[in-house]
C-alpha cells in the first residue's frame, strides 16, 4: 500500500488510506459506519451496567450476564439514530432491547436498570404474562435465562434528555417461553 504513495506522504496519509480501504473493501455498504467500528466501553461504566443487571439475575439463581462490546456498539449506534428526538423506538434488530428515557442529562446506568427491574411485581410466572395494564417485558428481558451477553450505551439527545439502550444476546421475550 505505502509503495503507491510518494515517500513524503506515506506517514501522513497511510492510516487514513487504510481506514478508507477497510471501510469500503471489507465492510458491507449497507451497514452504517458506527456499527462497523467497535469501541471499548470504560471498565467503570461497564460495571455500572452489569452490577444492577446481575443483582436482579442473582435473586433468581441465574448466571451473570457478560459484557459485549459488540452489543454496546450496537446500542450506541441505535442511540445516536434516536438522538434527534429521544423517542423510545426499538431498533428491530436481532437482539433483545431495553430502552430508557429520562428528562435531563444526569441519568446513570443503574437508574435505567432499576427502572426496568421495578417491573418485577407485574410479571406473573404462572400465566407467563404481564398483569393487566402493566409492563413487565423489560424485567423479563433482564432475567431471560438464555441471554448471556449485554451491551449498553447512554446518549444525551438534542433535547437535552437522556436515552439509555441495552441490547441482549440471545434475545429474550420469546412468545410461549418462560424467562427462567
Amino acid at each position: 500500500m505505502a509503495s503507491l504513495l510518494p515517500r513524503s506522504l506515506v506517514g501522513k496519509y497511510s492510516i487514513f488510506l487504510l481506514l478508507c480501504i477497510s471501510q469500503t473493501s471489507f465492510s458491507s455498504p449497507h451497514q452504517p459506519l458506527a456499527r462497523r467500528l467497535l469501541t471499548t466501553t470504560p471498565r467503570n461504566i461497564v460495571k455500572q451496567y452489569l452490577t444492577p443487571h446481575n443483582k436482579v439475575r442473582a435473586k433468581l439463581g441465574l448466571s451473570p450476564l457478560k459484557w459485549s462490546n459488540k452489543l454496546a456498539n450496537y446500542a450506541n449506534w441505535w442511540g445516536h439514530q434516536r438522538q434527534g428526538n429521544c423517542e423510545l423506538v426499538h431498533s428491530q434488530g436481532d437482539y433483545g432491547e431495553n430502552l430508557f428515557w429520562g428528562s435531563g442529562k444526569d441519568w446513570k446506568p443503574r437508574d435505567a436498570v432499576t427502572t426496568w427491574a421495578r417491573e418485577r411485581p407485574y410479571y406473573d410466572y404462572k400465566s407467563n404474562s404481564c398483569k393487566k395494564n402493566e409492563q413487565c417485558l423489560h424485567y423479563t428481558q433482564i432475567v431471560w435465562k438464555q441471554s448471556t451477553r449485554v451491551g449498553c450505551a447512554k446518549v444525551v439527545c438534542n433535547t437535552g434528555d437522556t436515552l439509555i439502550s441495552c441490547n441482549y444476546d440471545p434475545h429474550g421475550n420469546v412468545e410461549g417461553e418462560k424467562p427462567f
